[in-house]
């Protein structure tokens, strides 16, 4: 295991009475025996906890831990003893003026042997994403899926043979940590400790005390393909990447996160123009639950690649998408956008009038219409009408299979919506219906809009009506 003196290290100089003694050769420094990074993306902040062995001597023994040329935030620096805790004890900590980026612990040690210490410290500059990738089969019977998580350390240290632990939730954090650590050393001690501690764990009070331990490091042999272990803490989610990882600054690392397959899903084809414009769009639907081979974690942000085969052993690309946190149980829906082989058509067919009331002299007054049209003797002003308006929405499908067709649409003011198409209210005024058109065929979905106008309109909502309409 390398040892970067360079960007991160910890020194021990031998006291054998109050004053220091000389330092220790740095070949001779252990390196690291484990280190465990826990990355909270949604505020650039990294939990690092890492252990190393030291050989203690009787008396009062400084320790030196630098991190010039990092990220690290200074304040959120701590030390314990994992062994012989009862026989050592930090006396005080130090940050040398002169030595900008170090601090040192006065450790009094009742023993002379070796004992193993935790640093902890919140560093900036890692962070991870997710993606994943959807392939259906030729016919579009069967899609497998696939997660990775990309790990990208941009912090100025490298972690070698580190275990990762990514965290998916929401944290509101007073201060970046890429902020804190620009504190010059000198004022670090200025702060008081109220302000300290609210720095440090304002929103992880308790990160330390609830992160699972670090696991035994991977032999070296070459392992199985890396697995991503996930469990709930609190709020948040946290996938643990199985095993260990070298995680080089300046570097991003691809791993896999996870890998269903035969994912049971749902093509349909939707028209809902607040959501994907005005144009009729092929949908893969699917849920993150377990009867889908999914469900046992929350999906993270991430980009979605969709791929679907070719027949010629090889992939056509479709549509890439982001998604949002998706919660267990909840739907994932991909806009494969419009298909050329349905033709989706909003025909006018007719328009009449009626229930009309004239204003003559101030008073209301109805005049019973029978052509539609109305003829007015005398000087006046419509004061209230119905507007009919029949149309049909048109399907023509031309692909080799029967389609599922889901329509929204939305309309102002007070409307009756006739229809013997069994439709639904999304909302007050959004009507939602659906159809079924078999391969090579053509249907006309017939619905008829009274529209309430003038003194009519008595509300400003959508009334569904059963009624068989005619063309």
């Amino acid at each position: 295991m390398k040892f970067y003196a360079a960007i991160f290290t910890l020194t021990l100089f031998v006291s054998a009475s109050l004053g220091f003694a000389r330092n220790v050769d740095l070949s001779t420094v252990p390196a690291r025996d484990s280190v465990q990074l826990t990355i909270y993306n949604s505020e650039d902040l990294t939990l690092v906890r890492e252990t190393r062995k030291i050989t203690f001597k009787k008396g009062q023994n400084p320790l030196q831990f630098s991190w010039a040329n990092t990220l690290i935030d200074p304040t959120s620096v701590q030390m314990k003893f994992l062994t012989n805790a009862d026989k050592l004890e930090v006396l005080d900590t130090t940050f040398p003026h002169d030595k900008p980026q170090m601090l040192y612990w006065n450790v009094q040690s009742d023993i002379d042997g070796e004992a193993t210490i935790e640093i902890t410290y919140f560093t900036s500059g890692i962070s991870w994403s997710a993606d994943y990738q959807l392939t259906a089969n030729k016919d579009e019977s069967k899609i497998g899926l696939d997660g990775f998580v990309r790990i990208t350390n941009n912090s100025g240290e490298e972690y070698e043979n580190a275990q990762v632990r990514l965290v998916v939730g929401t944290i509101n954090l007073v201060e970046k940590i890429a902020q804190l650590a620009q504190i010059p050393m000198n004022q670090v001690p200025q702060l008081q400790d109220e302000e300290r501690a609210a720095l440090r764990y304002r929103s992880l009070s308790k990160a330390i005390e609830t992160d699972a331990p670090m696991g035994a490091a991977s032999s070296p042999e070459a392992p199985a393909p890396k697995q991503v272990i996930k469990e709930g803490l609190s709020e948040y989610f946290i996938y643990t990447i199985e095993g260990t990882e070298t995680i080089p600054n300046g570097w991003s690392k691809r791993l896999r996160s996870l890998e269903a397959h035969d994912v049971p899903f749902k093509i349909q084809y939707r028209y809902r123009p607040e959501e994907y414009g005005d144009q009729l769009v092929r949908m893969y639907l699917l849920t993150n639950d377990k009867d889908s081979s999914l469900g046992t974690t929350p999906l993270p942000d991430g980009t979605v690649r969709v791929f679907r085969d070719n027949g010629h052993d090889g992939l056509s690309y479709l549509t890439a998408q982001s998604i949002k946190y998706i919660p267990i149980g909840d739907k994932i829906e991909l806009n494969l956008g419009p298909d050329p082989e349905v033709i989706f058509d909003l025909i006018k067919l007719r328009v009449s009038r009626d229930n009309i009331w004239m204003q003559i002299n101030g008073l209301d007054v109805f005049k019973k219409v029978d052509d539609g049209v109305g003829k007015i003797e005398v000087e006046s002003t419509v004061s209230g009408w119905d507007a009919h308006e029949i149309y049909t929405q048109r399907v023509r499908n031309y692909s080799a299979k029967p389609i599922d067709i889901e329509v929204r649409r939305s309309f102002d003011g007070h409307v009756d919506f006739r229809s013997s198409l069994n439709p639904i209210l999304h909302d007050y005024r959004t009507v939602q219906f659906t159809a079924t058109v078999d391969t090579g065929k053509k249907s006309d979905l017939l619905f008829e809009l009274v529209i309430h106008n003038g003194r009519n309109a008595k509300q400003n909502n959508v009334t569904l009506q059963t009624a068989e309409v005619k063309p």
